[in-house]
């Protein structure tokens, strides 16, 4: 992988980035080394949104500038559906929001960075860069 790819954050890479106070022992500082750009799926900007509060705000706005936000297409739709069948044929699932987030990167031609190894590596052909 040659620095200047793109790679799609899972809202858990995020959280642990704002979490820990230590920044340069976070994941997304180790992708930073890595990846020139980020995206991040709509749900994702959701998810964070939804869990902060008005003083944490301004912090997102200012990372999510940085970022390309993918939309939530009919496309991605599409591909959660096939996603989910291919679970439940297997007797698995996970949660909606990861879903989404996963028919994004899949949908998108991207991988995928993500701390919920669990979730994401059930789905075939996702491309996942754990830590």
């Amino acid at each position: 992988m040659e620095k200047g790819d793109i790679i799609l954050l899972d809202t858990s890479v995020l959280i642990d980035y704002f979490r820990k106070t230590k920044k340069e022992n976070t994941f997304f500082v180790e992708l930073s080394e890595r990846y020139d750009f980020f995206a991040i799926s709509v749900v994702t900007k959701f998810e964070i949104y939804i869990g902060s509060n008005a003083l944490q705000k301004d912090f997102w706005d200012s990372v999510f500038e940085n970022f390309t936000i993918l939309p939530l297409t009919e496309e991605c739709i599409d591909m959660a559906v096939e996603i989910q069948q291919k679970l439940k044929m297997i007797g698995q699932t996970i949660d909606f929001a990861d879903l989404l987030i996963a028919a994004t990167a899949k949908f998108n031609g991207l991988a995928i960075a993500s701390l919920n190894i669990k979730h994401f590596n059930r789905i075939i052909d996702l491309e996942l860069v754990t830590k």
